[in-house]
């Protein structure tokens, strides 16, 4: 390289070094930074590797295989859409999404909510919704709604957590089915019960003892290459993926191979009808692929150590569905299984999900007769390490060592995970969880009072003033007996809503109403900002310490 070329290159880095800081400072915006973030990929702050980010996207790629084809069945459609679905998501998520190492793809969460749509109007008003899903996410990520994912509660993300790893167990327990003669799905038995407990525990121990060993390669890999070999070499009688795709679709003639997933504009009218059916299912699919994708992007921010961008997630989910929607995929959103298996095998760049999305094309062009060769006890063994992995089994031991209402919640959300859908879970979680904390935070309120030389009574008020602890509040008061001069100090309280203001004027009137005075003592700025806004709503007498030397005239109104 001659010397012009190394200047070049040392002045195109540190341009780049330069536009993240100013970037990180809020000197550019991150929306005009976009083209810049990529090369964040290659940055000395991220512990990349080649190597690793292939190997591990190898692995996730055979693990999507029949929970993209299981999911498809779930809402539907063909089993080509699921695939489609999970190559064009899994690929622009880490291109675009917020989260390197996230693994994307068609999931059950969002399969069950497209159902209803599929049954009652077609696939193509599945499309449909999966581009409007996709618009609604973009906004998202523009309107910055990532952040909010900062407001769950961490006995909700461990509801969430153990609910989703109940949930991977369960749906691999349908792997233990086979049909038999009538055609009817029943569970295993016999020979073939054992041989496959047996080749999902060699699975299971390979991925648990080969990291002692040797590191090199993932041992899922090596897990579902060697129990898939020796099944072959065997003859074991075990099913394998294609008798699990012919097994759902009823078709003995089914296979995974396909061409390339082609442009088309949804074929569905144009009309206001149109968008009024599909706008109800494009919003929970929205709501549903981005609390799973952000919450399962919080989880591996705990794991690696890392910070994901929120926004961009939500940003990069929305390119994704929108792409998708428009060559004939269902549509999707992060999946904490594959995420699991990415993470635990070393994947960690953004090559990883690049490397498993190309690769689970090339499976369905060229190479679908080998992966349809694979044992589904390799990939149930994956799972349930996964299942092992994911599970806070420290949650257990909490029981009796958190407040109750910590366990409630978590629990609760666990429950409803499994039993109902993964957004209702979190959204139920949240608002029982600010009920708790409006509770607890409504029995804090206090005072202690004395009297001062000029014969006043003060009221040093202790704790939050809001909707919740207004009656509390209101209590510690005694209008009847207090002297003629009451003052409330709030140097250890705040008022934090329009109810708590509110409360303030009402006390002030019960004073009033016996002729006697009643002030303020420093309230906070947030709270006079609140009086200011309330304007005539609201008269109180505000004074200020002395020594503080702040009063405001204009929020000071004698009665």
């Amino acid at each position: 390289m001659g010397i012009k070329s190394m200047v070049k290159a040392f002045v195109a880095v540190k341009t780049i070094e330069k536009i993240d800081f100013w970037v990180n400072q809020g000197r550019i915006p991150r929306l005009f930074s976009r083209p810049f973030a990529m090369f964040s990929l290659f940055s000395k702050r991220i512990q990349y590797s080649v190597k690793n980010d292939v190997l591990s996207g190898l692995t996730v790629a055979l693990a999507l295989v029949p929970e993209a084809v299981a999911f498809a069945f779930v809402a539907g459609v063909d089993p080509l859409v699921g695939l489609y679905a999970a190559f064009m998501v899994g690929l622009l998520t880490s291109i675009f999404g917020g989260r390197p190492g996230m693994i994307s793809g068609a999931t059950g969460a969002m399969a069950v909510v497209m159902v209803a749509l599929v049954a009652q109007h077609g696939v193509e008003y599945l499309f449909a919704a999966v581009v409007l899903t996709g618009v609604i996410q973009m906004l998202a990520g523009i309107l910055r709604l990532g952040m909010f994912i900062r407001m769950v509660p961490y006995p909700v993300m461990l509801g969430f957590v153990n609910g989703l790893a109940i949930v991977i167990f369960l749906a691999q327990l349908g792997q233990f089915k086979v049909i038999n003669a009538e055609g009817i799905r029943v569970w295993m038995s016999g020979a073939t019960l054992y041989w496959m407990l047996g080749m999902v525990f060699l699975t299971m121990l390979i991925i648990h003892y080969l990291p002692k060993l040797t590191r090199a390669i993932p041992a899922s890999l090596v897990a579902i290459v060697a129990v898939t070999g020796l099944v072959i070499l065997l003859d074991i009688p075990i099913p394998n993926v294609i008798d699990y795709v012919r097994g759902e679709s009823g078709d003995p003639t089914a296979t995974l191979a396909g061409g390339l997933p082609t442009f088309a504009i949804p074929a569905v009218p144009l009309t206001m009808e149109t968008f009024k059916i599909i706008l109800p299912y494009a919003l929970i699919l929205a709501a549903v692929g981005l609390i799973e994708s952000l919450l399962t992007m919080s989880l591996i921010d705990e794991i690696t150590e890392t910070r994901g961008n929120g926004n961009r997630e939500c940003l990069g989910q929305g390119i994704a569905n929108f792409t998708t929607g428009l060559f004939g995929g269902m549509g999707g959103c992060a999946m904490i299984g594959q995420s699991m298996i990415n993470i635990k095998s070393g994947g960690r760049g953004r090559l990883s999900g690049i490397t498993a999305a190309i690769a689970l094309l090339l499976f369905i062009l060229i190479g679908s007769r080998w992966i349809e060769m694979v044992p589904l006890a390799a990939l149930v063994g994956v799972m349930f390490m996964v299942v092992l992995g994911t599970f806070e089994w420290a949650s257990l031991r909490m029981i009796t060592k958190v407040q109750k209402s910590e366990i409630f919640i978590i629990v609760l959300v666990s429950g409803i995970t499994v039993i109902a859908d993964l957004a209702i879970a979190v959204i139920i979680g949240v608002i029982v969880s600010a009920l708790v904390f409006a509770w607890k935070g409504a029995k804090r309120i206090d005072a202690k009072t004395e009297i001062n030389t000029t014969g006043s009574k003060i009221y040093h008020l202790s704790g939050p003033v809001f909707f919740g602890s207004i009656h509390n509040f209101q209590d510690i008061f005694s209008p009847a007996e207090d002297p003629d001069d009451v003052i409330v100090d709030f140097m250890d309280a705040r008022v934090y809503d329009h109810s708590g203001i509110e409360a303030l004027d009402k006390l002030a009137d019960r004073y009033q109403r016996r002729g006697k005075t009643l002030h303020y003592r420093h309230l906070s700025q947030e709270c006079k900002g609140l009086l200011h806004k309330a304007g005539d709503l609201v008269e109180v007498n505000l004074i200020e310490d002395p020594d503080y030397k702040v009063a405001n005239p204009s929020l000071s109104v004698n009665p």
